[in-house]
């Protein structure tokens, strides 16, 4: 099997969409050997934060020494970036042996798994034949049914937040959203809960009290950012100072005390940190498309913000960095989601707005939302694709002196780039 029929294997059973439960994956991985039983792993949930929170850990973990999996997703460029090890992409010829192997197995089940479960099965297979001593896992969707959520007794758990996302699979109030994402919670394995929701928090509490694990909180109320500029930011956490992340995003700094205060839980619990494998390891990390400048002339950021409260976020990034001054937008949204707050936010940092049509079924078409930003008093324009609106943002942006902000969605973060290398190389 070759890579390119790996991936066409794999995305072959996109058809069966998103079918919520353990079983066939338990099954799957049951075929092939358990292969998550010879891990040991740091279990990640919550709304926002996850993506940042993992490549954090990560990064200081291999720093420290381990021989670090890091599985995550959505993908931004290539397939290949969802499972990594120290760092580094799956290699294609590793993808397609693997696919190779797991198919028979997945082609005899009356019930197959879907897509996600698939590819969560070949991460596992992969990083035990690759003996990693520890594995960050993302959940791919709320926590309690998604397929991640069938290792037995991880190291830590971990729900980075929670907010209001994807309700019609995981409910539509924060305590239903937190009930699923606490549904990751395992007896006596140690839960760090690193959201503001009291609501959510009272939850998770509750559940973790059910099972008997330690709770903890982080503590941002002894946060100090002591420099934050668009080539980094430099901030103060209890007894750390003067810690240095290249992540922009007015949050990250909130995203590293948190991933400090998981470090300092995995070293009760036997792992060796030092405190400059800490320093170097937040120092290293890279994690495209948050808040990430991906041209300086003109100056073009993009931001996978798709939800309100990732364009909360990266509303408060833009006046962090911007002051008073606006940008102009490139943005398209799914009608599912909040869009009429998300632009009612996007109105307060938008000079102009550019608005496109994700290429989704569950798209909202660029005109419906262009006709909604001028309801709001801002110029806005409909593009007939990403490439469009950022030449006609480029143009503006070089007579104005203005910055472009891209957002909305993580998959738009390939077509601006692609756009962007067509029209300044």
């Amino acid at each position: 099997m070759t890579y390119q029929e790996a991936l066409q294997y794999i995305h072959s059973i996109h058809r069966q969409g998103s079918r919520p439960g353990l079983f066939r994956t338990r099954a799957l991985l049951e075929k092939i050997g358990n292969p998550q039983d010879k891990l040991r792993f740091v279990h990640v949930a919550g709304t926002n934060g996850k993506g940042s929170f993992c490549a954090m850990l990560s990064s200081v973990l291999l720093e420290a020494g381990y021989h670090v999996g890091t599985y995550t997703s959505p993908y931004i460029l290539r397939f290949n970036e969802r499972m990594k090890v120290d760092g580094k992409d799956i290699p294609d010829e590793n993808l397609a042996e693997l696919t190779e192997f797991i198919r028979p197995f997945v082609d005899s089940m009356e019930d197959r798994p879907t897509e996600f479960e698939l590819i969560t099965a070949i991460a596992m297979e992969y990083f035990a034949r690759e003996k990693c001593e520890i594995v960050v896992l993302e959940c791919g969707l709320g926590g309690r049914l998604d397929s991640t959520n069938v290792i037995k007794t991880p190291c830590l758990s971990v729900i980075t937040g929670i907010a209001l996302d994807h309700t019609a699979v995981l409910g539509d109030t924060i305590p239903k959203i937190a009930a699923e994402k606490a549904g990751i919670l395992k007896t006596g394995v140690p839960v760090l809960f690193c959201g503001k929701d009291k609501s959510a928090e009272e939850v998770i509490a509750a559940r973790a009290a059910e099972v008997g694990s330690p709770l903890f909180l982080c503590a941002r109320e002894n946060l100090e950012v002591a420099e934050s500029t668009l080539e980094g930011t430099v901030f103060h956490w209890k007894n750390w100072k003067n810690i240095s992340i290249p992540l922009l995003g007015s949050y990250q700094p909130e995203n590293a005390c948190n991933v400090l205060q998981a470090i300092a839980l995995l070293q009760k619990s036997g792992f060796e940190i030092p405190d400059d494998a800490v320093r170097r390891g937040l120092q290293k990390v890279r994690w495209p498309a948050r808040y990430e400048i991906v041209c300086h002339s003109p100056l073009i950021l993009c931001d996978g913000a798709h939800n309100p409260e990732g364009v909360d976020a990266a509303v408060q990034s833009t006046k962090l960095y911007f002051k008073n001054k606006k940008v102009l937008v490139i943005t398209g949204v799914l009608q599912d989601k909040d869009f009429r707050y998300m632009a009612s936010r996007m109105k307060e940092i938008a000079q102009e707005v550019y608005c496109i049509t994700p290429e989704s079924p569950r798209a909202l078409p660029a005109a419906d939302f262009a006709d909604l930003f001028r309801s709001l008093g801002v110029f806005a324009n409909a593009y007939s694709d990403v490439e469009e609106a950022l030449r006609a943002a480029i143009e503006r942006a070089k007579c104005e002196k203005l910055a472009i902000l891209c957002l909305g969605s993580l998959y738009m973060y390939e077509q601006v780039i692609g756009a962007k290398k067509k029209i300044l190389n």
